[in-house]
């Protein structure tokens, strides 16, 4: 299950915030992070608001004064709130919302493994379908737009309305 939330937390964070300067390296790699709660089967920090906060403090703080490598990896905690948003992560009370609610974790499973097989399907071939339309929205066809694409992360500054 990832092009589910590749495709989709680019499209997103593309739509809206429209900057040419965003890095949708770290958004993909944000994205995907709280896939590594998979093996726990459920819920932990990475499903948190508190946890995606923590990491925005993180990111802000640990490299405090670097301006640049600051904006690129917000794209970390921007990523892991999408893929709440994708996840339906918001669903589960406990999970969202620990610690605030108990220091306990949420006993609930995760999303991704509570759909079935049938619709974790359905949102892959979503996902695809959303590759296909950024594919030529952003004219990723074009070797230099899809090299920016791929080492700077970034979009063209014409692409963005």
């Amino acid at each position: 299950m990832l092009l589910w939330f590749v495709a989709p937390s680019i499209l997103l964070v593309w739509a809206v915030f429209r900057s040419p300067g965003a890095d949708y390296r770290f958004v993909v790699a944000g994205a995907l992070l709280p896939l590594v709660e998979l093996p726990l089967g459920e819920p932990r920090v990475l499903h948190s608001v508190a946890g995606a906060g923590a990491l925005m403090a993180l990111v802000m703080l640990g490299v405090r004064g670097r301006r640049l490598l600051q904006r690129r990896l917000l794209g970390l905690p921007i990523g892991v709130l999408v893929h709440q948003l994708l996840d339906g992560a918001w669903a589960d009370t406990d999970g969202f919302w620990w610690p605030l609610l108990g220091f306990g974790w949420s006993r609930s499973e995760l999303p991704l493994l509570g759909r079935g097989l049938a619709v974790n399907v359905v949102l892959e071939l979503l996902g695809a379908g959303a590759l296909w339309w950024m594919w030529r929205r952003f004219r990723l066809d074009e070797p230099d737009r899809r090299r920016t694409f791929l080492r700077e992360g970034r979009v063209g500054r014409d692409i963005v309305p």
